[in-house]
């Protein structure tokens, strides 16, 4: 019935999205699988524990971006050449055999979307089933068996679900970060792919992943690494992928860049990508460009603000080589992805040469970027469909 006359909209998103959860005394609830993932039904309503949006004592606008437990996550298991029905569990370890092909052979993928609460007190996924679309190749890429794309975005609503009291409420500027993963938990001791796989979908509440919001970062160019090799892996989402990045990372935070930018791995002449986001420029001429390169992943993010600069904000898009001596004619450069959004960059460096956008962030990031984000807060219309229902 909502909440009463005069209470603040933070008390209607409790009031209107209520999940009710069953099972959690035994540490675990059976999901709502048929095998296989080809059928997706939904369980009955059981008496349980109910859930409101928020409430967990934590302090929404100050939680920053880092793990915290939260009450369960999803676990599904491939195994005989069929997805089992699912599990809700909330013990945080999973058994893995020591052969698993994970572990010795790097098949693990995982994914990045999030879950907000809404001004109408609804819970929303941002674009899930792209994340399920690029999730699926990198698993071809790597031969690992997938979930379809109709279980992995009710995989993602129920680990929202059951987690609902962790969603940071309206108007304190978090999301639900929900992480997928697969990994190949099959023994292998040759290089062959799994036989047996799992998938899981944890949940962890979010603020903003660099301190202070939406503020202007310096970049520093990494020019004694690669981040990917031409004709490899570096479009799909293998976890394998990051951890080459943490050297080169930690060090430019030490020399004080927030952010680190690679080139292209060839002629290290081109723009390729930063550390965990994608590059995109805005010319002098106002024209959205971004890197075309076999090398970056596919970010989600990226082709939302592709397509609200052209549908939305009529400017042209382009994605292309950038060369780095064209990083000069760019107006304004930003970084953009599911944890950042948008970060707007100030500066990048290579070597002793700097190149400054200014130390505040442009007109056009700050329209790309309110543009989304009422988006996915329910502040605007949704033109698109890009946001998928949890309640």
């Amino acid at each position: 019935n909502g909440p009463p006359p005069g209470e603040p909209m933070v008390a209607m998103a409790a009031w209107k999205c209520v999940a009710v959860v069953a099972g959690f005394a035994a540490g675990f609830e059976r999901a709502w699988y048929e095998p296989r993932g080809s059928v997706v039904r939904r369980a009955s309503v059981e008496v349980g524990d109910s859930l409101e949006i928020g409430t967990q004592p934590l302090e929404w606008r100050k939680i920053g971006f880092e793990y915290r437990e939260t009450r369960c996550y999803m676990h599904y298991e491939y195994r005989n050449g069929e997805w089992s029905g699912g599990e809700r569990r909330s013990e945080p370890f999973v058994r893995v055999h020591v052969g698993a092909t994970a572990l010795h052979y790097g098949q693990s993928l995982f994914e990045g979307l999030k879950a907000f609460a809404c001004e109408d007190g609804s819970v929303r996924l941002f674009r899930p089933e792209m994340n399920a679309r690029r999730m699926r190749r990198g698993a071809d890429r790597t031969l690992m068996a997938c979930p379809e794309e109709e279980l992995f975005v009710e995989a993602c609503r129920q680990a929202v679900l059951a987690n609902l009291d962790f969603v940071p409420p309206y108007g304190t500027d978090g999301a639900l970060y929900v992480r997928p993963l697969l990994f190949g938990s099959g023994a292998r001791i040759g290089l062959q792919p799994a036989d047996a796989y799992d998938f899981l979908v944890i949940v962890t509440p979010v603020g903003e992943y660099y301190a202070g919001g939406l503020t202007s970062i310096p970049a520093r160019v990494v020019d004694d690494c690669d981040r990917a090799a031409p004709r490899g892996v570096g479009n799909v989402k293998l976890a394998g992928n990051y951890a080459p990045d943490l050297q080169p990372n930690i060090r430019a935070k030490q020399l004080g860049f927030p952010i680190s930018l690679y080139l292209d791995a060839k002629t290290r002449t081109f723009v390729e990508e930063f550390s965990t986001s994608n590059f995109f420029g805005i010319t002098k001429d106002g024209v959205y460009v971004t890197p075309d390169s076999d090398a970056v992943l596919p970010s989600i993010t990226n082709d939302s603000l592709m397509r609200i600069a052209t549908e939305t904000l009529g400017m042209r898009a382009e994605k292309r080589p950038i060369a780095i001596d064209e990083l000069a004619d760019f107006a304004e450069v930003g970084a953009c992805g599911t944890a950042v959004v948008v970060t707007p960059i100030s500066s990048i460096t290579l070597d002793d040469a700097v190149v400054s956008f200014g130390d505040e962030p442009g007109p056009t990031c700050l329209a790309l970027y309110d543009h989304i984000t009422k988006i996915q807060k329910g502040q605007a219309p949704d033109p698109f469909g890009w946001m998928t229902p949890v309640c």
